[in-house]
């Protein structure tokens, strides 16, 4: 089902549900004290730990995600969206508090993705700006969160239409959460093996990239990069598929 073609559908809304977790994760996390140190964002590195076996195939859900992410029958389209969007940043919002310590302005100078990767921040002056990791992930969460909070984006009163302009808005909101996804599997890997939740962050991780293939709110070039600079996760979402993880 295409998400945008639904926008046209009934305006009437059932009563939203309370919002629960869809995806599978530990009430809590092992300990960050003698954390391993990032890996360096300026260098060429060998094959990224989350590409080998048996780090690849971790995860808490086995099988595909399309059934996971298939539209609930009865469901408002733009609700489910909506409650997926939360579940995702909430989730992920978990691991960026975790990895807080060892994500820093040192280890960190930049907002990299891959060996040759690092986004940039448009600031106030609609300029591309170079932030270090911590800030900006700070930036993207903050306006998240500010945005979830928002009844006039996120509606959670009976009887309030979501915006005409939310799909326009959820794929801004899925980039930003992609771009922090792919920094922590670059940059923090080896800190998420020695917490041992790579299981935790891999299952996230698909089931964010199958909801945003179904309801078209990812676009691939965003997953893959340019050529020349492309994002490290883009070869973990073609090993997926080819596992049978995600469809092609």
């Amino acid at each position: 089902m295409s998400f945008f073609n639904s926008i046209g559908r009934s305006m009437q809304r059932a009563p939203r549900q309370p919002r629960r977790s869809t995806t599978p994760t530990s009430a809590t996390f092992p300990s960050t004290d003698s954390l391993p140190p990032p890996v360096p964002t300026g260098t060429t590195a060998q094959k990224p730990l989350y590409l080998c076996s048996p780090f690849v195939e971790a995860a808490l859900v086995k099988g595909n995600f399309k059934t996971i992410v298939m539209l609930p029958k009865y469901a408002d389209v733009m609700e489910w969206v909506a409650v997926n969007i939360f579940d995702f940043y909430t989730n992920l919002n978990q691991f960026c508090g975790v990895l807080a310590e060892c994500c820093t302005q040192q280890s960190c100078p930049s907002m990299a993705a891959g060996p040759n990767l690092s986004y940039t921040w448009i600031n106030q002056d609609r300029k591309s700006v170079q932030l270090p990791a911590p800030t900006y992930v700070d930036y993207v969460m903050t306006w998240v969160q500010n945005l979830l909070d928002d009844e006039n984006v996120f509606p959670t009163k009976s009887g309030r239409d979501f915006s005409p302009r939310f799909p326009s808005t959820v794929k801004h909101v899925y980039r930003q959460l992609l771009r922090v996804f792919a920094h922590l599997y670059h940059a923090h890997f080896p800190q998420i093996l020695h917490l041992r939740s790579e299981g935790h962050l891999n299952s996230l991780f698909a089931h964010f990239l199958a909801f945003g293939k179904e309801y078209e709110l990812l676009e691939v070039k965003d997953i893959k990069g340019q050529p020349g600079a492309p994002v490290g996760v883009g070869a973990l979402w073609e090993k997926w598929k080819d596992m049978g993880i995600l469809e092609s």
